[in-house]
């Protein structure tokens, strides 16, 4: 008895030194699994590097709380606060809170009107529970603080025509990236500098505004005009080399031989450019003058040999295609007049066609008037971006333009040209336009060939113009008229940072997660199937089990 008593004394007093034993290692080396097939939970090491920076508190609102969610976003919920518990494992500086900011009744209409005046718009969904239809207001919103500075990150990846599912998968998989990215505004301090170039018929600051007010979280940007290369060529390089990245939205005059080699040196030294370029003239806002229509005439730049060297070329013609957005007109005079809407051909709609992480779940871009491009050979890597629709047309130039062609009827076999080039982006070790030809003025150490660099070119510049209304500047890629929020605010602001990210946090969007959803109209037909056999099923079993027990134990102690 003593044996057996100092025996199991031994076993508890073993348990007990092996259970402190398992804590402290667990303490010391700390590890979570990710055992999901598409490793959803492992965060990115581009992740991972701003996270580290974060040596202060950082406190993250979540808005996307509340009752009567649909289950898709409820999924999306759930997800959410997976992703921050793992920032938060990571990072013990970093904080989370879910709140409901419409609970109160007594402070819904002030909360919501605050929420808004921060940009931080509602969504209302469409709830299907039990076969019936309801309405859900929601707020997709995070807000992120840290060092007394505030940035807002939103949570739905919204998509033209995309279901709620597809929206709910669409904005899981950018999860990770949206939160890097805020966090990235937070703990990364601003290095890079951006010369947006002028004096050569470049938009005005206000219809860029919108672009730039959101690159300027990132980014220093400055305007820089290239007047003084006729006299001070050298000095105008060197002062353009101090910039990381140029810009140059749709201009309409031509540049000079000198400028051109100015800005072909600052590319052999490793700038980076965006290059928003039209070959035709013509614009939406001339057309709507008394007439109704204007001639869109071939336009020349005077790039045409400085990008063939490159590799691209983008040619005198217009794209028109069956997949485009609208254009809304006025109809009736004075109080009577009413805006509708009508197919317009020449606002061709654009989606990625590759994995590339700039387009990657990328809403459709909106162009007007773009010409197409053909790419070259040439030592750089280039790699398609953007393309029109397959059921295109190439329509060329002078051509009469008017606001009656809403009118006539399309032929979709006429729109046989396929996909049509849009936006390329090049990328490695550039041949310098003036190699092997003689130089427009004196700059010293001239190179022929680049180190490795970056470069996108455009075919249309009202990709990144904005609207500015009798409210001011509107949001670019927003269509008042229908509500639509096109993609181009978002590919451009993703050409900055591919351009000129150091850290790949761009690459976090090539992130691929597969969601899964109930299908609601088998939930309401097997509603009551389930419910019975979750119920009745435990009580069968429980009295099958019973009734056995009993049998077995009445048999044994029969004896």
């Amino acid at each position: 008895m003593r044996k057996t008593l100092n025996k199991s004394i031994k076993h508890i007093a073993l348990l007990v030194i092996g259970l402190i034993v398992i804590n402290l290692l667990a303490n010391t080396f700390y590890k979570r699994f990710d055992l999901t097939t598409d490793q959803r939970y492992t965060l990115n090491t581009s992740a991972l590097a701003i996270l580290d920076k974060a040596d202060l508190p950082i406190v993250i609102d979540v808005f996307l709380e509340g009752e009567g969610f649909p289950s898709e976003f409820r999924k999306l919920q759930t997800e959410t606060r997976q992703l921050l518990e793992e920032f938060s494992a990571y990072n013990n500086n970093i904080s989370f809170n879910f709140i409901n900011p419409i609970e109160d009744e007594a402070t819904r209409d002030q909360n919501i009107q605050q929420l808004n005046a921060r940009g931080l718009t509602p969504m209302q969904l469409n709830v299907q529970e039990n076969g019936k239809s309801s309405q859900a207001v929601i707020f997709p919103w995070a807000l992120a603080s840290y060092n007394e500075t505030t940035v807002k990150i939103p949570l739905v990846k919204n998509t033209i025509g995309a279901t709620q599912q597809q929206l709910v998968t669409n904005s899981v998989q950018q999860l990770e990236y949206a939160f890097a990215d805020g966090l990235s505004k937070l703990v990364n301090p601003k290095r890079r500098k951006i010369a947006v170039l002028k004096g050569n018929g470049q938009l005005e600051n206000k219809y860029i505004a919108d672009y730039i007010k959101t690159i300027r979280d990132y980014y220093f940007i400055a305007p820089f005009t290239l007047d003084s290369v006729s006299n001070y060529a050298e000095s105008t390089l060197q002062k353009l080399q101090n910039y990381d990245l140029i810009i140059s939205a749709k201009p309409t005059k031509p540049f000079t031989e000198k400028e051109k080699f100015v800005l072909d040196q600052y590319t052999m030294n490793g700038g980076k450019s965006l290059w928003l370029l039209e070959q035709v003239a013509m614009d939406k806002d001339s057309l709507y003058n008394d007439s109704g229509k204007n001639i869109a005439m071939p336009m020349d730049l005077n790039l045409t040999d400085f990008f063939f060297k490159y590799g691209v070329r983008i040619n005198p013609v217009i794209i028109s295609s069956m997949y485009s957005a609208p254009i809304t007109l006025a109809s009736g005079e004075g109080s009577n007049s009413q805006f509708q809407s009508y197919p317009w051909t020449y606002s061709p709609l654009a989606q990625g066609n590759s994995a590339h992480p700039i387009v990657n779940n990328l809403n459709f871009l909106k162009f007007d008037f773009a010409n197409p491009m053909d790419t070259l050979k040439s030592t750089t890597k280039k790699t398609i971006l953007l393309q029109s629709a397959p059921l295109s047309k190439l329509e060329g130039t002078p051509r009469e333009i008017s606001l009656d062609m809403v009118n006539d009827q399309l032929d979709p076999k006429a729109f046989n040209k396929g996909p049509q080039t849009l936006a390329v982006l090049l990328e490695g070790t550039f041949t310098s336009a003036y190699n092997n030809r003689i130089k427009p003025v004196d700059i010293k150490n001239v190179k022929d060939k680049s180190v490795p660099t970056k470069m996108v070119v455009i075919s249309d510049g009202d990709v990144i113009k904005n609207e500015v209304g009798r409210n001011g500047v509107e949001e670019l890629g927003f269509d008042k008229y229908t509500g639509q929020t096109f993609g181009n605010k978002e590919f451009l602001v993703n050409v900055a940072n591919y351009l000129l990210d150091d850290t790949g946090l761009i690459n976090i969007r090539s992130k691929q997660i597969a969601v899964a959803f109930l299908n609601p109209e088998k939930i309401t037909e097997e509603k009551t199937k389930w419910q019975l056999l979750n119920i009745l099923l435990p009580l069968v079993l429980l009295g099958v089990f019973g009734f056995v027990f009993n049998y077995f134990r009445k048999k044994k102690y029969a004896k």
